[in-house]
């Protein structure tokens, strides 16, 4: 439902996430378009989602809505977004190890065949998506 209204904006979705915190459940829409996400831009997407969220949606109960920009540290979570941010420096935790290590820091080679592309070093690694649990951007 999100993704329809944000487009219809010129706006990109780059995640969703719902779940519970100590004061809640939160839904946190992370957004983003060309020259930045504005306030205003955040106050909009919030009032209208909001609104469709109250008409469509019965089962979500009591919850908090935050809408934002990726922010520095942006998360990387298509592999879209990993073609995207390449040649930058990210942080990646893997399900598995990976080099021994589950969260592996290094220069983003892009996405190739299912499996994300990192050089750390003089070393390029492929890791696969379906390990990836979470990876951002790296400041």
């Amino acid at each position: 439902m999100a993704e329809p209204l944000l487009m219809s904006e010129g706006i990109t979705l780059i995640d969703i996430e719902y779940r519970r915190e100590r004061h809640g459940w939160i839904l946190r829409v992370i957004m983003d378009k060309d020259g930045g996400v504005t306030l205003e831009d955040c106050t909009d997407i919030s009032h209208q989602l909001g609104d469709i969220l109250d008409v469509k949606v019965d089962f979500l109960g009591p919850y908090h809505m935050e809408v934002s920009s990726p922010g520095l540290d942006r998360a990387l979570t298509k592999p879209k977004h990993f073609n995207q941010f390449k040649g930058r420096q990210v942080v990646i935790r893997t399900h598995w190890p990976v080099e021994g290590t589950r969260d592996v820091k290094g220069v983003l080679g892009g996405f190739s065949d299912g499996a994300v592309m990192l050089a750390i070093g003089d070393q390029t690694l492929g890791i696969p998506y379906e390990n990836i649990v979470k990876a951002r951007l790296d400041y």
